[in-house]
């Protein structure tokens, strides 16, 4: 059973349109990366998922069960790490944890939590409103956690971390996932979201523009990898030995390369794996002065989604 799915979901404000006909699936057991630009409908597609916005058209589910029809048991399956979210400055880090597993009706550790988010046992006793932005941070994912919900949705969870505590965050993330939760990653930090995420949605203007594995839609963008080599010489036989190669999709020999006046070949790739045969193969022929390696980038598939919708 899917953790996500939503089917035509669209909500308009009078004659603007936030979310338009989102269809959406995530599976129990993958870190879904859900991406836009500012202002493209992913708070208020956020919002709809947990039910504190109710749409003009269309379903969400959770775990098959339409989100306004039982949200407070939809909620109860859900751990929620807003993109702001407010602490209170008087009580320690640990009774806000107690808090949440009193609430949540559950018998987990709030020690453990503590730890597993990296907060010093010293700092979990001292008021919030001591705590540093990312220790904030640190104490509102280990809330996140309480209960070990099937289903975690995460807005902006970097927010404030340094770099030790993002990488704290991907280890927690993959933790999740391994553990058969559901993680749907909402991010502007394209980064992060490629070190986590198993598949990706980009929604501009309120429209899905894509949506699948990150390496398949990335590979859409080009070549999988385009080499740029700079030799000492150019012999013929070296392009048509290229040529020969399963994995060359193209190849293309120039007088200079890179701006310099060395004699290059460019070659375009299906696969990053056959990059050492390529080079091989090239010095059989010639010396390589220096080479570059050109791969796709989520960045690069992000830019053209957004540019191809503003067309």
């Amino acid at each position: 059973m899917a953790a996500i799915r939503t089917t035509d979901l669209t909500k308009r404000y009078g004659s603007h349109t936030a979310v338009s006909e989102l269809n959406l699936t995530v599976n129990a057991g993958e870190v879904y990366g859900f991406l836009g630009p500012n202002g493209a409908g992913k708070s208020t597609t956020i919002g709809m998922l947990l039910s504190y916005i109710y749409p003009t058209e269309g379903t969400a589910r959770v775990f098959g069960t339409d989100v306004h029809d039982e949200p407070v048991a939809t909620k109860r399956r859900v751990g929620v790490l807003p993109e702001s979210c407010q602490l209170y400055d008087r009580l320690s880090g640990r009774k806000h944890l107690q808090f949440a597993i009193d609430a949540m009706d559950v018998d987990d550790d709030p020690d453990t939590l503590i730890d597993r988010v990296g907060l010093e046992p010293d700092a979990a006793r001292r008021p919030v409103g001591e705590y540093s932005t990312g220790m904030k941070q640190r104490l509102k994912i280990a809330v996140t956690l309480v209960g070990e919900p099937e289903l975690l949705v995460l807005d902006e969870p970097s927010s404030g971390l340094d770099p030790a505590g993002i990488q704290l965050l991907r280890e927690i993330v993959l933790e999740e996932r391994d553990r058969g939760a559901a993680v749907f990653f909402s991010s502007h930090i394209l980064e992060q979201v490629e070190a986590v995420c198993d598949r990706i949605g980009i929604l501009v203007d309120g429209r899905l523009r894509t949506s699948g594995d990150i390496e398949v839609l990335k590979s859409d963008t080009g070549p999988a990898v385009e080499l740029d080599i700079e030799v000492d010489t150019l012999p013929p036989e070296l392009v048509t030995a290229l040529e020969s190669i399963d994995a060359v999709t193209a190849c293309a020999a120039t007088a200079n390369g890179s701006g310099s006046s060395t004699p290059a070949v460019t070659v375009s790739l299906s696969t990053g794996s056959a990059k050492a045969e390529i080079l091989r193969t090239v010095e059989e022929y010639a010396t390589i002065e220096d080479f570059a390696a050109e791969e796709p980038s989520l960045e690069s598939l992000f830019d053209e989604q957004v540019a191809e919708a503003k067309r």
